[in-house]
């Protein structure tokens, strides 16, 4: 069996049926805040649908994924800290680097916040290992 059949969660955390729970991947490093993207302009990439607010911010996406996909697969980086994969919240976010991270709520990203250096090289450890369960 290959690590890609084995795997247990997917690459890229969705929920309501899209990566990011529907918010635009663009948004957060074009206009420096989420948001929410269109069911009509959407594209499906690494198993997830990706869904944007304008065809510009679809076409910015496709040409280069990875300059705006999340780290660690949209999953909550501070929970990747100690090798766990946990839900996030759109809304909980920091740009580091140019690297979108996302933590599961407001309150736990003031948490990540307080050592965001550390805490990426930590959750870097598990990550994309945590996946193969």
């Amino acid at each position: 069996m290959t690590a890609a059949q084995a795997r247990t969660a997917p690459l890229y955390f969705s929920a309501d049926g899209a990566a990011l729970t529907g918010y635009d991947a663009v948004s957060y490093f074009q206009l420096g805040r989420p948001q929410i993207g269109r069911e009509d302009i959407s594209l499906r990439w690494k198993e997830a649908t990706w869904r944007f607010a304008s065809v510009e911010n679809r076409d910015r996406f496709e040409r280069n994924p990875r300059a705006f996909a999340p780290a660690f697969g949209g999953y909550c980086a501070y929970a990747m800290v100690t090798g766990q994969l946990s839900a996030t919240d759109p809304l909980a976010w920091q740009i580091v680097d140019g690297s979108l991270y996302l933590t599961s709520s407001l309150e736990i990203e003031k948490v990540w916040r307080q050592n965001t250096k550390v805490n990426i090289i930590r959750a870097e450890r598990y990550w994309p290992k945590v996946l193969y369960g």
